[in-house]
């Protein structure tokens, strides 16, 4: 893969359209999670270093076309200003006259639009939308991997209008993506949970050629069993459960422990149980355990896996945390992924 980069982009002075996922949660009028405002930072200071105006664009929730005040992006500026270490002025819309003044009156600091999805024409990838998005800039940088599964108007169609380039973050998330893909060290360990079962049998199906293990727990699990899912011998589903099939039962944990235990490579994507009632989070709480003392090389994504993360002050302490928790079972399944595929040479 041949991904254009914005260090190699002659960006300098120039207006730039930057893609950034801040579709975080909030809670009070606050940001309950910095991660995914913190990732978009260096490719931020990259831009200003090089005297760009820098316009921020990001979709938050699902409003489904409509302006919804409850999805405003503007509840985000005062945390992301100071996660950034940036000044942010805030555009109430995100494409036409609103964005164009706002361009032109900044003299310091970045510009914030408003969330894309309040236009249909996002999620639809409609070309007109996507030239409106243009208009106003020289450049487009997709710095969203979290994004990038998706086909649409502010993640890869407005690449098609404008000369674009990968961002610090979208460019860091690849290379790591493509140690776990392509270069595993044996013993490989795929740690696989969550729900539905549909979206996870890609990238199991690619872990049953490439890993030595894969750890099947959370819903998907029970899912595969209701199912009767035929798997190689690789995959190790749950042989005991707590209560209601709400957790993984002790000696399936064992058995995933004494694995992760030996490993060289690891990967986790989604919690064994259902973590958000603490009896139930007790396997998915273990095995973190588990995967910190194993000494492998570790790669951790999904909203809810960055959680149970959060929860036990763990975040520092794996070697990569990915932004992407579909973006990222798409791409080591294989699927498409739009919104790097229009940055390639």
């Amino acid at each position: 893969m041949q991904l254009r980069r914005i260090q190699d982009a002659d960006v300098a002075g120039k207006k730039v359209l930057v893609r950034v996922d801040f579709n975080v949660a909030i809670e009070d009028g606050h940001v309950k999670e910095s991660f995914k405002i913190l990732a978009a930072k260096e490719t931020i200071d990259y831009l200003m270093g090089k005297k760009c105006k820098v316009a921020l664009i990001s979709h938050l929730g699902r409003p489904d076309g409509k302006v919804d005040p409850k999805f405003s992006l503007e509840q985000v500026v005062g945390d992301a200003e100071l996660i950034l270490a940036e000044k942010i002025a805030f555009v109430p819309d995100c494409v036409g006259e609103k964005v164009k003044v706002a361009l032109a009156e900044l003299k310091d600091g970045v510009l914030l639009l408003e969330n894309v999805r309040f236009y249909a024409g996002d999620e639809k990838n409609d070309q007109d939308f996507s030239e409106q998005l243009a208009e106003n800039f020289d450049y487009f940088v997709n710095d969203a991997f979290s994004a990038s599964h998706r086909d649409h108007a502010s993640v890869s169609g407005v690449a098609k209008v404008l000369p674009g380039a990968a961002g610090c973050r979208l460019q860091e998330e690849i290379a790591e993506m493509t140690i776990v893909k392509e270069h595993p060290v044996s013993p490989a360990v795929a740690i696989i949970g969550g729900a539905k079962i549909e979206t996870k049998l890609p990238v199991i199906k690619f872990f049953e050629e490439k890993y030595d293990h894969i750890l099947v727990g959370g819903k998907i699990a029970n899912e595969a069993l209701d199912q009767k899912i035929q798997f190689s011998e690789k995959v190790i589903l749950p042989i005991d459960f707590i209560d209601d099939r709400l957790d993984i039962g002790p000696e399936t944990l064992a058995k995933f422990k004494e694995i992760i235990s030996g490993a060289k490579t690891i990967v986790w994507n989604g919690p064994t149980g259902k973590f958000e009632e603490e009896k139930y989070a007790v396997s998915s709480n273990e095995i973190l355990e588990a995967v910190l003392a194993s000494g492998a090389f570790v790669l951790i994504g999904g909203g809810e896996t960055l959680e149970i993360l959060e929860k036990n002050d763990a975040m520092e302490k794996v070697d990569f945390v990915s932004t992407g928790g579909g973006a990222m079972l798409d791409y080591l399944g294989g699927s498409a992924m739009p919104g790097i595929e229009c940055l390639n040479h």
